[in-house]
């Protein structure tokens, strides 16, 4: 086997510590380190929360109330607040029902669902069985979309009675009861195949205002909600794009919640009066991930070429100096804290063995461009000008092209826009299941790429054979086996320059009680309390 860079020579030497000049600059770019000047210089909310009234903090933009695009973590905990899926994933990131009372497995390509009896839209109008296939319909039409490369395939739906339905498949997908989660009901007649504008659901929350270009919202009660009346009258949703107008907010009381901390800002917040930090286990992968739509002949679309790049890069140094310990580097191709996930590799610090590989291969002069867009993980931008300076160490030219929230980027993730060689990214697991993460990221084909629903190009056809394996493996013992297979054939291919599996840090004031971060950093918005 071709040596990799969990191969590394035993002798190698120690990594020295970052010299201090090298943090501060990396700090000083990339905002690793918070300055807390007055509110009033910064762009974030204004006016303190009410007492009946809870203010979230994003640092993305929320741009819609749907999901058929936009899956950003804190986002989703939003979306969900007023619209609702069959199911959902709740502690031990296990399926818990939600709209539907049943749901289960009839047979290998067959699943007998039952709407809940007397649930309604917050309109007043019946959440029906049609409403259901035509949301599948919906998302089935979005390009680009995060969640449907998740899904082996849609369910088709054939109704059996006035609530009961079966969802059908062509092959079995076995976690179809995780993946219905991510599938937000809508009413039929209001239903499109883009981000809906209006907040129309069955949630717990309805939609009072909008302003969704500055991503603002003003969520009251549903009084028709079927379930346990929520616990807080009116949730306010502002955008703070910089992360220490939101630490300044937060301390100040203007805003409740906050959510994507870097680890500096969690450290500064640890131990004030007054303000809460939350942790928790992440099953998000962020990576900064090749763009595998490069023609034949190109260097990085050699994998031998691209494993050569990844002994640049000292893990090392940017979990534990940039990243402040906040995340574990990858041992695998999806997080390792998710269920079915195996270890398959390592990242290896070798810069001379990177040089001597790319000269043998003849990748010598290499240049790299490397995108992203703001806020996609904590501290992105330090973590990007430390990759910069490894990637210069060994001899190749990169160049850093960022994007702010809610620009283009998706086009250009897409291969429609302009060409680049590597993005920062970061993958989320809705499910808590490594399959459903491995097939949106890895099981891509010749037809997806055609509509650009790929991850970024990533066609090979081998591996999507073995991932198709095993998602249609009803057995979960030899599901298991076929996953493990699968992941050591995506390591050999090389995906990623660096990847890491962030910690979930968030952090809330005092008053806010009964919030219950999940693994895929999300929480019910219903069960949050205020005190005092």
């Amino acid at each position: 086997m071709t040596p990799t860079p969990q191969s590394a020579p035993p002798d190698a030497p120690p990594r020295e510590p970052l010299s201090r000049r090298t943090l501060l600059r990396w700090g000083a770019v990339g905002g690793a380190g918070v300055a807390l000047g007055p509110l009033a210089a910064c762009a974030g909310p204004t006016g303190a929360p009410g007492p009946g009234t809870l203010t979230l903090g994003l640092n993305r933009s929320l741009v819609s109330l749907d999901n058929k695009l936009n899956q950003f973590d804190a986002a989703v905990t939003v979306q969900r607040a007023v619209r609702q899926a069959l199911t959902r994933i709740g502690p031990g990131m296990k399926p818990q029902l939600t709209l539907a009372d049943r749901f289960e497995m009839a047979g290998p390509t067959a699943w007998t669902v039952r709407l809940r009896e007397g649930v309604r839209y917050s309109d007043g109008s019946p959440v029906t069985v049609e409403d259901v296939a035509t949301a599948l319909r919906m998302y089935g039409q979005v390009n680009g979309s995060f969640l449907l490369g998740l899904f082996p395939e849609l369910p088709t739906v054939e109704r059996t009675g006035p609530r009961t339905f079966l969802l059908r498949t062509e092959k079995p997908v076995p976690v179809l009861d995780r993946l219905m989660a991510n599938i937000h009901i809508t009413p039929a007649a209001a239903n499109r195949p883009e981000e809906l504008r209006s907040g129309l659901g069955s949630g717990p929350y309805r939609v009072l205002s909008a302003n969704a270009g500055a991503g603002e919202y003003t969520l009251g009660r549903n009084p028709r909600y079927w379930g346990p009346r929520p616990r807080i009258d009116t949730v306010r949703v502002r955008f703070v794009p910089e992360e220490s107008s939101r630490v300044v907010a937060l301390r100040s009381g203007e805003v409740d919640v906050v959510d994507t901390l870097t680890p500096d800002s969690a450290e500064q917040l640890t131990g004030l009066p007054g303000v809460q930090v939350e942790e928790t286990s992440g099953v998000r992968m962020c990576q900064l991930f090749y763009n595998f739509r490069k023609p034949k002949g190109h260097p990085l679309a050699d994998p031998r070429v691209r494993r050569a790049l990844a002994y640049a890069i000292d893990g090392d140094a940017l979990v534990d100096d940039v990243l402040n310990g906040s995340a574990e580097e990858a041992g695998g191709v999806v997080p390792l804290a998710l269920e079915g996930a195996v270890r398959t590799g390592s990242y290896t610090h070798d810069p001379a063995r990177a040089r001597s590989l790319l000269t043998s291969l003849g990748a010598t002069d290499l240049r790299v461009k490397i995108i992203w867009e703001t806020g996609e993980f904590a501290a992105d931008t330090s973590v990007m000008e430390a990759v910069l300076d490894m990637l210069k160490a060994v001899g190749v030219r990169a160049s850093l092209q960022q994007f702010e929230p809610g620009g283009d980027i998706l086009t250009w993730r897409q291969g429609r826009a302009g060409d680049w060689d590597v993005i920062g990214n970061g993958y989320g697991s809705p499910t808590g299941q490594a399959l459903t993460t491995l097939q949106g990221m890895y099981g891509g084909t010749a037809a997806k790429e055609r509509t650009r629903d790929t991850f970024m190009g990533y066609v090979v056809p081998r591996v999507e054979r073995q991932l198709t394996a095993a998602a249609t493996e009803v057995d979960d013992t030899e599901r298991a086996g076929k996953l493990a297979v699968v992941q050591q054939a995506i390591w050999e291919t090389w995906p990623s320059l660096w990847a890491f599996a962030p910690k979930t840090l968030l952090a809330r004031r005092s008053r806010v009680d009964g919030l219950s971060l999940l693994p895929i950093n999300s929480y019910d918005l219903s069960a949050v309390r205020l005190e005092g």
